[in-house]
């Protein structure tokens, strides 16, 4: 699964704004924000880089004033780590990826939260919010994101969300377009008011059910503590392997 969960990785950065390849890594970045989350490389994989080829990397980020950085599943490439950390990077994270596959899902219960599909700019809007506060407060609720939800929506992928009690939306999340017969479920997130109801397990079924009609194979995702993992694992998730995250500190970059 390392292998395909890589290569789905390298076929989604290809779909960014601007992509750039150079020795065996595609970098895909978003012109407007120096966000890290949205500007990252990864690379092919087997991809053997030389020293050149990291250097190479580098000055793509440096010369756009961006954080040099990666994220992938060392397993598809074990050549990779160790030349990117002779050249100075340094760990942010180590995150297990958990996968679906038809045979695994588990069918939402008759009790579960109704699920809908944003259809205006208001639920887009309202969503991008309300993941906003789900996630603490780490990225601001703002046009481009609900536009981002959107594009993703409209360019094969999914969104999802559950409508709160009283108005608004309670939580939702969202699965990018298919490549190499597997999909991310991305950006699970619930506001803290309607937590333990129920919804994020039902907006990851139903995503994950959306995928599976539209022909993939399995749908992958990281989790972000051991509640969520639950969450997951009752879906039909299960451990698959683990993915990882470098930058390059400011103080090393040549």
């Amino acid at each position: 699964m390392d292998i395909q969960v890589q290569s789905f990785a390298v076929a989604n950065l290809r779909r960014r704004p601007v992509v750039v390849e150079t020795g065996g890594f595609v970098a895909g970045l978003t012109p407007g924000t120096d966000n890290p989350y949205l500007n990252y490389a990864t690379p092919l994989p087997g991809a053997e880089p030389t020293e050149h080829d990291v250097a190479e990397l580098i000055g793509v980020f440096r010369d756009r004033g961006l954080l040099p950085r990666l994220e992938f599943a060392p397993q598809a490439a074990p050549g990779v780590a160790p030349v990117l950390r002779a050249a100075g990077f340094a760990t942010e994270a180590v995150h297990e990826y958990l996968v679906c596959t038809p045979r695994t899902l588990v069918p939402r219960s008759a009790g579960s939260p109704r699920v809908e599909s944003p259809a205006t700019d208001r639920d887009y809007a309202e969503l991008d919010t309300a993941l906003a506060e789900a996630f603490g407060g780490v990225f601001a609720p703002s046009a481009e994101g609900a536009a981002r939800l959107r594009r993703t929506q409209e360019n094969g992928g999914a969104v999802r969300f559950v409508r709160a009690p009283q108005g608004g939306i309670a939580g939702g999340a969202s699965c990018s377009p298919p490549a190499e017969g597997t999909a991310e479920l991305a950006g699970v997130g619930t506001r803290p008011a309607h937590r333990g109801r129920g919804v994020a397990a039902a907006v990851t079924a139903a995503l994950t059910e959306a995928m599976f009609a539209q022909g993939a194979g399995s749908v992958w995702l990281e989790y972000s503590g051991e509640g969520s993992r639950r969450v997951y694992e009752r879906t039909g998730y299960r451990p698959q392997g683990t993915r990882l995250y470098v930058s390059l500190p400011p103080a090393q970059q040549p």
